[in-house]
């Protein structure tokens, strides 16, 4: 054999060791993390769910309240509930967004 050959096959076994190791980490860290994903699977659920319900809730509120102000042609319940929903779903696509990044950032250590 020669150096260059020996130094190739202790590259791989270094690769291969280095490999090994960086599974069996992530193995653990998996295992330590298995409970607490599922609750936090929850919580995000609940607070993707509430960032929806609460701006909806808010909007029906204001629209009953202006459709008894100032009633007229246009039903102001309708108009802020839709409002209330896009508002709501543009709150949870901010907290999905922000625990996407979170999950990128623990899958890249």
């Amino acid at each position: 054999m020669t150096k260059k050959g020996t130094m190739s096959e202790a590259n791989k076994e270094e690769q291969f060791l280095h490999e090994i190791d960086s599974k069996e980490k992530r193995r653990i860290k998996a295992q330590s993390k298995k409970n607490r994903a599922i609750w936090m699977g929850f919580g995000l659920f609940g607070i993707i769910g509430w960032s929806v319900m609460i701006p909806t809730i808010i909007g029906i509120v204001i629209g009953l309240w202006t459709d008894k102000k100032w009633p007229g042609p246009i039903s102001w319940t309708l108009t802020f509930l839709f409002l209330g929903i896009a508002l709501g779903c543009l709150n949870a696509w901010y907290w999905v967004e922000k625990e996407r990044k979170v999950i990128e950032r623990e899958r890249e250590e």
